[in-house]
């Protein structure tokens, strides 16, 4: 087309230059005829996207606006991310979100780059897209001094997913010593709702001491085991049951075999509510005739083994020589 339309204006060259500026903006709009626009390009690549309701083509695509008041994120306040309802970039966190009372979703910042801002077709308001898809999200205002960022991005909720904050899952830590901790360890390790265990030293006075050292009797540690467990599945009291049925609170820094005080049997206990939970097992005990040798202390720092005292009976095999279990409740 190019190549005839230049032949054309050859052949007719006596035509004033303006007149064959205009054919030629004439012939550009005509190579242009077919070129797809922004709209059609979104429309397009509906493949790559999520799949739009009409009402949410209405606001996203065709740049409408929904009711106010009536999108599900207005007055939403659970913890997390929103995202763009056409791509799921995400575009908030829910932070920034503040009430501005005016009928829809406001945030005060975005993540950086995700929000692009062009000017309105109304030529006075500032349009915000998702930088990524180009999906209508709503207007940002500034200057309105409704929080101290002093401004506003007034999002459609139809324009919107949201991401809650995965929760963090709620743990507890308790320390226990009853004799040789690869025993005491063996047990722990198969109740339901322990997250993780670790053996090592407490309640002495030696800075990071070596086994060595712990045995040689010098350093005033007992050989204990770190116990992080989910409050809700297993409960502090079941563990201390277990602790007093697995070796025997009655004897003095021994147990079985292993003599020293390195191996008595003691609760390093993290709060009030441990505490209290210890001395009422206690109280059981000693009503029902036990001689309870076992100590009870608050926590402090716990050393945590060598690597080859770890899982021991787990990566070794076998059964404890010291301890056993022995309902006592």
């Amino acid at each position: 087309m190019k190549i005839v339309f230049n032949k054309w204006i050859l052949r007719w060259g006596n035509i004033p230059k303006y007149i064959t500026l205009s054919l030629g903006i004439l012939g550009l709009v005509f190579l242009n005829l077919n070129t797809p626009s922004a709209t059609e390009v979104q429309q397009g690549n509906d493949m790559k996207y999520n799949k739009l309701s009409p009402e949410e083509e209405q606001v996203i695509i065709h740049k409408g606006t929904e009711q106010p008041f009536s999108g599900k994120f207005n007055d939403h306040k659970q913890s997390g991310t929103y995202t763009c309802k056409q791509c799921d970039a995400p575009l908030y966190k829910s932070e920034d979100k503040f009430d501005s009372r005016c009928g829809w979703p406001s945030f005060d910042d975005e993540i950086p780059g995700a929000v692009r801002r062009e000017i309105d077709v109304d030529g006075r308001r500032t349009e915000i897209l998702c930088n990524y898809c180009g999906a209508h999200l709503g207007h940002v205002f500034d200057g309105e001094q409704l929080t101290d960022k002093n401004i506003r991005h007034c999002v459609n909720s139809i324009s919107l997913n949201f991401d809650p904050a995965k929760q963090e899952k709620k743990t507890e830590t308790a320390y226990f010593a009853g004799g040789c901790f690869w025993g005491v360890e063996y047990f722990f390790q198969k109740e339901d709702g322990i997250v993780s265990t670790s053996v090592g030293y407490m309640g002495g006075h030696k800075d990071n001491p070596t086994y060595q050292e712990v045995c040689d009797g010098n350093t005033g540690h007992a050989e204990a085991i770190e116990v992080v467990f989910d409050p809700s599945l297993i409960s502090f009291e079941k563990l201390a049951r277990l602790f007093f049925e697995t070796h025997d609170p009655t004897q003095i820094d021994r147990q079985g075999p292993d003599i020293g005080d390195q191996y008595r049997s003691a609760i390093f206990y993290t709060g009030d509510d441990q505490k209290q939970t210890a001395e009422k097992l206690i109280k059981v005990l000693t009503d029902k005739g036990y001689k309870i040798a076992t100590e009870i202390n608050a926590g402090s720092k716990f050393w945590k083994a060598e690597n080859y005292h770890q899982d021991y009976y787990l990566n070794k095999g076998g059964q404890p020589y010291c301890h056993g279990y022995q309902k006592r409740f």
